[in-house]
């Protein structure tokens, strides 16, 4: 049997190899963009914790270091920000052995760690509503860019405490 169009039959076995190629790499493609959910630090949900949380008591009325860790078991993540509705304005800086500059954000490593420490990143605390003690508890907000915002009370220390020691 001969076709008027002697070409059309190897277009249309074109086309439709041509078709299931596309479907092929396409499907491949969404495949590929599902599993990147489990490279390292990739994608992958970050598990945050925090500990560690203290603010050595500040003088009448003046700014506070706050320092603590934000534990992670899942992927990256990033610190943006951080409130208290007991103080006028909470930022972050790091520090190293000769400057301070304030950042407007810090990692969190995937399966790692944050640590804001004495000598490194820390938070400033200014504006207090009311003048801290030993033993109060601030409260702070993180705004993380993937886990949205946790809430902590961080307790007021002795100026000499380190966590770790008695």
């Amino acid at each position: 049997m001969t076709s008027a169009h002697p070409g059309t039959h190897r277009f249309r076995r074109s086309a439709l190899l041509g078709a299931v190629v596309a479907t092929a790499l396409g499907g491949g493609a969404i495949l590929a963009a599902c599993g990147t959910n489990d490279a390292p630090g990739g994608g992958a949900t970050p598990a945050l914790s925090v500990a560690d949380s203290y603010i050595p008591l500040p003088p009448a009325g003046g700014m506070a270091a706050g320092y603590l860790t934000v534990r992670n078991d899942g992927g990256q993540d990033q610190l943006l920000k951080v409130t208290s509705p007991a103080a006028g304005s909470v930022t972050m800086h790091r520090s190293s052995a000769s400057t301070m500059e304030q950042v407007d954000s810090l990692d969190v490593p995937a399966h790692g760690a944050l640590q804001l420490a004495r000598g490194g990143n820390h938070l400033m605390i200014m504006g207090w509503q009311k003048a801290p003690a030993l033993g109060d508890e601030l409260e702070l907000d993180l705004t993380f860019a993937k886990s949205g915002t946790i809430s902590v009370k961080v307790p007021v220390k002795e100026l000499t405490y380190r966590p770790g020691q008695s």
